[in-house]
């Protein structure tokens, strides 16, 4: 084993990493202290030097200088040295830095040109090897790879290269593809260096000896041959230091470019949510005018009909009132006539007998009068209690529908709220970053309120959501009472102003009359049946819709289409009658089953020509009952 100079006999070259690694761990350790604030930093290994207190950059360069420098320098400062810069990239650069770049991100000008594999990787060879049944073996390269990670040189990997006799006493390192890779590398390059078992020593040797050597990769080992060669080439390529400078700039620049477009994509989004927030606010505005116009309509119109109704209750007040003199008026009329009597009272016997049967009529008469006068104040008194219960009625029905519009209005504006909430919140999210904590804060408030305003909204849709369930089982009893009606209706026999009709039914009575005016009356009813048939299968037909859309009053309005084929070809045939016929069989099939095109029945008024409600049905059955049981 060599030993150094004189001034190096302190330490020999091959505990040189030992040392480092010791010296490593002390520093991690905190003794001795490096950091003294947050911008001073000290060296602990040059204790006589007149200044020690550094800047972070100067201070690494001071440990790199020295681990790298002169001879005049002991192998143990060095070694200590080394350690100090590997504690300073690794462990306390300072925030945002680029110290664990700068030191091998701007390599020696004599390397720039220097060709390497990358990605970097080292070569170790003259490993230990023992031959066992017929083939080499050597350590594992997980061993291998634990060794020199705690050495600080941190490879990736180290496969040992094999052929046909086993192990082959060399391996390959593999460092990371950046730039603290490639100053492991070059740090694993010089620790053999420094031991004499660099990639000169391994040429320059006469014996191999028992030690392994080391070196990192360049061109010529890359175009060696052997299965080193080989495998260099099969997993590596060739790439100077500017190279590799260049093509991270290129990825850089890339970077760049793929972030600009991003951040203008963003943009043009947070522009197009602007543009949306804008129409919505304005169409929320739009429709609150809408709302307060119809809810002033709404006012309007029920003060009419309350003004109408007090109007009214004062017409029936001053028909009672004048009902009321004129009664007073006959009273009066009645008294002077007896009083009129009693004078000419005594005059004979015949006179006071008529006199007496005048006062007994008087008083009869008087009798009514005064019942008359009782049911006609108790006929007051019902009027003005049917007009109080009518007024309460029509205050209670009014506040009612209030109570209903202002759910209604609250829904909505809720709903309108929540919208608004969303669109602000969707420019919030635009206008700040993560970093940004006023904006974050707002986002954060916004986001609780929408949550509470979206929880009322549910609220709101559930009692909504009952109610609906209640109308809709109120709707299934009247249709299922409205079945029974039309079942109870057809039933019944003879022509009445209630009955049945079959909507869509097609009438053949204006066919038979066109038919008759075209052929001979044999012929006349078979082709009347005949064509009937053949235009109801049209009707029922889905593909045949002759119908168009027309605005009337500003709203959509579906009219049959007068220009169809089908139906221009019918008039010419047969007529207008017949196509009248057929018109009304589509609007009532449009109208009351337009998807499955098949007939229904239906309650309805024949004296006024259009559907029966269910009240005019069970009157019309009581009715029918009541004179069948007379008839028996």
């Amino acid at each position: 084993m060599d030993h150094s100079s004189e001034e190096e006999s302190d330490i020999s070259e091959s505990e040189m990493n030992e040392c480092g690694d010791k010296s490593y761990e002390k520093l991690k350790s905190g003794d001795p202290k490096v950091k003294i604030s947050n911008d001073i930093y000290r060296c602990p290994f040059c204790p006589g030097k007149r200044k020690r207190d550094y800047h972070y950059k100067e201070l690494l360069q001071h440990a790199s200088g020295v681990s790298k420098g002169s001879s005049t320098r002991s192998v143990k400062q060095k070694a200590n040295h080394l350690a100090l810069a590997n504690f300073l990239k690794t462990d306390i650069a300072p925030e945002g830095s680029l110290s664990q770049h700068v030191a091998v991100s701007e390599p020696p000008s004599d390397r720039d040109n220097d060709i390497f594999v990358w990605p970097w990787t080292g070569i170790v060879v003259n490993l230990p090897t023992t031959y066992k049944d017929g083939r080499y073996a050597g350590e594992s390269g997980s061993k291998m790879r634990e060794e020199f990670t705690r050495r600080g040189f941190n490879p990736v990997r180290v496969r040992p290269l094999w052929n046909y006799r086993g192990h082959s006493g060399s391996a390959v390192v593999e460092f990371t593809k950046n730039w603290p890779g490639f100053k492991n590398a070059m740090s694993f390059e010089k620790a053999f260096e420094a031991n004499h078992h660099g990639k000169r020593d391994w040429l320059a040797r006469k014996h191999a000896g028992s030690g392994i050597y080391g070196w990192v990769a360049r061109e010529d080992d890359y175009r060696s041959g052997g299965i080193i060669g080989e495998d260099l080439q099969k997993n590596g390529d060739l790439k100077t230091i500017s190279d590799i400078v260049t093509e991270e700039e290129r990825k850089k620049k890339k970077l760049v470019s793929n972030l600009t477009n991003v951040i203008e994509i963003k943009n043009k989004h947070l522009k197009e949510m602007e543009c949306k927030y804008t129409e919505t606010s304005l169409s929320l505005s739009r429709l609150m005018e809408e709302k307060d116009e119809l809810h002033q309509a709404y006012n309007e119109k029920i003060q009419k009909m309350h003004q109408d109704a007090q109007n009214h209750i004062h017409r029936i007040f001053l028909d009672h009132q004048k009902l009321k003199g004129n009664l007073e008026s006959q009273m009066k009329d009645l008294e002077r006539r007896g009083k009129e009597l009693e004078k000419r009272e005594a005059q004979n016997e015949t006179e006071r007998r008529k006199l007496q049967e005048d006062k007994e009529k008087n008083a009869r008469r008087n009798s009514s009068l005064q019942k008359a006068t009782l049911e006609q104040k108790k006929a007051d008194e019902n009027v003005l209690k049917l007009a109080d219960d009518h007024q309460r009625q029509k205050e209670e029905l009014h506040k009612r529908i209030l109570h209903l519009e202002k759910k209604l209005d609250a829904k909505q504006a809720l709903e309108l709220e929540i919208e608004r909430l969303k669109g602000t919140l969707e420019v919030m999210k635009h206008m700040g970053g993560e970093d940004d904590a006023e904006v974050q804060k707002k986002v954060d408030s916004m986001k609780q309120e929408l949550e509470e305003k979206t929880g009322d909204l549910e609220d709101l849709e559930s009692l909504n959501q009952t109610l609906i369930v209640k109308e809709r089982n109120s709707n299934d009893e009247l249709q299922d009472a409205r079945k029974e009606l039309v079942n109870g209706l057809k039933e019944m026999s003879g022509r009445a102003q209630i009955g049945v009709k079959r909507m869509g039914d097609l009438d053949n009575k204006p066919f038979i009359d066109a038919c008759k005016k075209k052929f001979s009356a044999e012929e006349a009813e078979e082709k009347a049946v005949s064509l009937c048939s053949e235009w109801d299968d049209h009707l029922r037909n889905p593909a045949w819709h002759p119908f168009k859309i027309i605005m009337v009053d500003e709203k959509p309005q579906e009219i049959i289409d007068e220009e169809d084929e089908k139906l221009k070809s019918l008039k010419n045939d047969l007529g207008e009658e017949v196509l009248r016929a057929v018109k009304t069989a589509l609007k009532e099939m449009n109208e009351y089953n337009p998807s499955g095109r098949y007939i229904i029945s239906e309650a309805w008024n024949f004296k006024e020509g259009r559907k029966a409600t269910l009240k005019e049905g069970v009157a019309f059955i009581l009715k029918q009952w009541k004179i069948y049981k007379r008839k028996r």
